[in-house]
């Protein structure tokens, strides 16, 4: 879904379901449900206020709506704003980062966390490991 971005679409959209799928029985957990809204700052920050009590700018959000501990269902929300800034920053594509922050927000469906320098050094390792399973 595409929110407040009207400029913004996916090109590789059957593909990224393969791969995501594929992470996804590589961590033996099966998808019900997995939303990807893709959004401008000012509506994620909005929820990062509102949901989440943070008052600052972020790339992605993860609303996990799963019941059972080996099935993904959830909502992730994607600044397509920041994404491109970050992306400019770091001085990677605008693909690669997008495809790193949609995994990021799998990862967190998968129990992975990050509020800490040690979870944030494997989040990253964990998100190079499954961008290694692309196969496009």
């Amino acid at each position: 879904m595409v929110e407040d971005v009207p400029e913004f679409e996916l090109s590789d959209a059957e593909e990224l379901i393969g791969w995501i799928e594929r992470v996804a029985s590589v961590h033996e957990h099966r998808i019900v449900q997995l939303t990807y809204i893709f959004c401008s700052d000012d509506y994620l920050h909005q929820l990062n206020v509102e949901y989440l009590d943070h008052d600052t700018l972020t790339d992605v959000i993860t609303f996990d709506n799963s019941d059972d501990a080996d099935i993904l269902e959830g909502d992730i929300f994607i600044s397509v704003e920041r994404v491109r800034d970050n992306a400019q920053d770091l001085g990677v594509s605008f693909r690669d980062e997008l495809h790193r922050v949609m995994i990021h927000g799998v990862l967190h469906l998968l129990g992975y966390h990050d509020k800490d320098l040690l979870s944030q050094t494997a989040m990253r390792k964990k998100e190079d490991d499954c961008l290694s399973l692309r196969t496009f």
